[in-house]
């Protein structure tokens, strides 16, 4: 069974040919933005779009899809997500990279080894991820910024990860 991975968020159009820039949100845009990439939109009121250009422009990517031609078509994709399907088992081409769904549900405990929770999402901002902890005993779940200081493992076979013993971080959990 396919897994959808979402890969970027549509921006605002450039020019009056149809292309939109593009708020990446994977780490393999030449792979997942290549001519002839068939990606999942939603909201659309076109279910595929078919990649027939890419570019960077900036720190942006622009991207001309096979079925928009005009600025008005662009515009109308404002906002969408942008997903492609994966098979569940595979990864990204980094060592040090994950999809979102191999991170949800994996038990999180302490260097020190002490089990304080789930992770419950991944969400993804301009300067760095952070995973959504579910932690046992606090009511709000704790937001932990998804960098090697703070996160030095990750064990998908084991079905875990490891969180730095910081004190503050997840001092509310119980054991």
């Amino acid at each position: 069974m396919l897994t959808e991975v979402m890969v970027g968020r549509v921006g605002r159009a450039h020019g009056i040919r149809g292309e939109v820039s593009i708020e990446l949100y994977t780490d393999e845009p030449d792979r997942r933005f290549a001519v002839g990439a068939v990606l999942r939109v939603n909201p659309s009121s076109r279910p595929v779009l078919t990649v027939a250009a890419a570019r960077p422009h900036g720190e942006r990517l622009l991207v001309a899809f096979a079925e928009i031609t005009d600025r008005t078509g662009a515009e109308s994709l404002r906002g969408a997500a942008l997903r492609v399907e994966v098979e569940p088992r595979d990864r990204p081409d980094g060592d040090e990279e994950f999809y979102d769904h191999q991170l949800v549900g994996l038990s999180v405990r302490t260097a020190a080894g002490r089990s304080v929770g789930t992770v419950t999402d991944v969400r993804h901002l301009p300067l760095q991820d952070l995973l959504t902890i579910a932690v046992h005993g606090v009511h709000e779940p704790v937001l932990v910024p998804f960098v090697t200081a703070l996160v030095p493992e990750v064990d998908l076979a084991g079905g875990g990860i490891v969180v730095a013993d910081l004190p503050g971080l997840l001092d509310d959990a119980e054991a």
